[in-house]
C-alpha cells in the first residue's frame, strides 16, 4: 500500500509532497508550480519524473517545500516526485533508475576555511 507523502531533499532544501488521485493539480506552498518555480527551466527539473514516466495528468500534487534557494527546492521537488511514481506504480521504476532520478544528490556547499576569503579562494600572494 503506498504511502500519502514522501519526502525529497537537495542541497539545504526539503521538500514533502502528497500525492492523491486527480487531474495534474501542482501546487507548491499553496501556488500552482509556474508561479512558484517562476522560470521553465526549474519547472522542468521538477517535474522530470512525470514527463519520463508518461504520468502526467493522473494525479494531483500539494508539495510544502523549506530551506535552501529556488533551484534546490526544485531538485528535492524532483526525488520527492520520482519516489511517490515510483511507490505508486511498479513499472516505472527501471526508468527512474536509468535517469538517476531515484538517487539523491548529496553536493552540498563546501564551508569556509579560516585564513581564506572563501572555500578556496586565497588572499593574493605578494612576494615582496
Amino acid at each position: 500500500m503506498p504511502k500519502d507523502n514522501y519526502i525529497g531533499r537537495r542541497k539545504t532544501s526539503t521538500a514533502r509532497l502528497y500525492v492523491k488521485p486527480g487531474t495534474g493539480k501542482f501546487i507548491v506552498n499553496g501556488q500552482p508550480i509556474d508561479e512558484y518555480l517562476s522560470t521553465q527551466a526549474r519547472i522542468n527539473v521538477a517535474k522530470l519524473p512525470l514527463v519520463a514516466t508518461e504520468l502526467e495528468g493522473q494525479y494531483d500534487f500539494k508539495v510544502t517545500v523549506r530551506g535552501g534557494g529556488v533551484t534546490g527546492q526544485a531538485g528535492a521537488i524532483s526525488l520527492a516526485l520520482a519516489r511517490a511514481l515510483d511507490d505508486h506504480h511498479d513499472d516505472v521504476h527501471d526508468r527512474l533508475k536509468a535517469l538517476s532520478l531515484l538517487t539523491r544528490d548529496d553536493r552540498m556547499v563546501e564551508r569556509k576555511k579560516y585564513g581564506q576569503p572563501k572555500a578556496r579562494k586565497k588572499f593574493q600572494f605578494s612576494k615582496r
